[in-house]
C-alpha cells in the first residue's frame, strides 16, 4: 500500500486558487493531506515600539500583555489573509488542509524547513517572477527546490485576457464608433 502524499502548499498571496485545487486533487488522491503556508516577516521594532506606546492599531478592545501577544496577533491576521483564498478553495472542493504559519526573514528557508517538519512529499509555490530567466536560480521557488531536496511545483500566476479586462473596466462606452463587430 502506498503511503499517503503530503502537499505543502507556500504563498505569498500571489498563488491563484484553482490549479493549487485540481494539482492538490491530483497529488493526495483521496487519502492525502494539504498544509497551506505562508512566511511572514514580522517587524519586531515596531510591535516593541507599540508596547511602548498608548496607542495599538493591532488589537480592538483588550491589549496582549507583551510583546509576545502582538507578535502573535500580527502573524495570524497577516496569515489569514495571505491563506484564506486557498483554503476557501480547498474546502470547497472537499480537500481537508491546515494552515500553517511560518515567521522568518527568508521565506526559502522557512519552506524548506517546514517542508522536513510536515514530512511534505511535494512543496506547491507560486512564482512571482519570469521562471525562464537568468536570475530564477536566485528565486524562492529554486531555492526551496534545491534547498528542500524535495519535487517543487510552481504554478505561473493566471494571465489576465482582454475580456478579464473588460469586465473590470468601470463603466463601457455606449458610443457606436467604439464597439467591434
Amino acid at each position: 500500500m502506498l503511503d499517503e502524499m503530503h502537499v505543502l502548499v507556500a504563498t505569498a498571496g500571489a498563488l491563484s486558487p484553482a490549479p493549487v485545487v485540481e494539482f492538490a486533487r491530483h497529488l493526495i488522491g483521496g487519502t492525502g493531506s494539504v498544509t497551506v503556508t505562508t512566511v511572514v516577516e514580522v517587524p519586531r521594532s515596531f510591535l516593541e515600539g507599540l508596547e511602548a506606546d498608548d496607542w495599538h492599531p493591532l488589537h480592538d478592545r483588550t491589549p496582549p500583555k507583551s510583546v509576545d501577544g502582538l507578535v502573535e496577533k500580527y502573524l495570524q491576521e497577516r496569515a489569514l489573509r495571505i491563506t484564506d483564498p486557498l483554503r476557501q478553495a480547498l474546502e470547497a472542493a472537499r480537500i481537508p488542509c491546515e494552515v500553517r504559519v511560518l515567521e522568518g526573514a527568508d521565506p526559502a528557508k522557512a519552506i524548506s524547513k517546514a517542508a522536513d517538519e510536515f514530512g511534505a512529499d511535494v512543496v506547491i509555490l507560486g512564482a512571482t517572477r519570469q521562471i525562464f530567466d537568468r536570475d530564477a536560480w536566485e528565486s524562492v521557488s529554486a531555492r526551496v527546490m534545491i534547498e528542500s531536496g524535495r519535487p517543487v511545483l510552481v504554478v505561473p500566476q493566471t494571465r489576465k485576457t482582454v475580456d478579464d479586462d473588460a469586465d473590470q473596466m468601470p463603466f463601457q462606452s455606449t458610443d457606436e464608433s467604439t464597439r467591434s463587430a
